[in-house]
């Protein structure tokens, strides 16, 4: 099965991670969601599958571009 990175578009403070290990997503599902400039930003599945690691943790003050997930399609 391939692994999927998924990555934030945006810098800032992880503030939710509806998402467990092992548990399904659909493509644009919300793996995180990133507090950037008082605003809460989805960091979205880009494809249907398990996720197989969540990369970060709540409180996380992670860059543009960052690995926040994989994703086994």
């Amino acid at each position: 099965m391939p692994e999927i990175k998924i990555v934030t578009e945006v810098a800032g403070r992880v503030c939710a991670l509806p998402v467990t290990t092992g548990g399904n997503v659909g493509d644009g599902d919300e793996i995180a969601f990133v507090e950037a400039m008082k605003m809460e930003i989805p960091v979205t599945s880009t494809t249907a599958g398990t996720v197989k690691a969540i990369l970060v943790k709540l409180d996380d003050v992670i860059a543009e571009g960052q690995v926040v997930a994989i994703i086994e399609a």
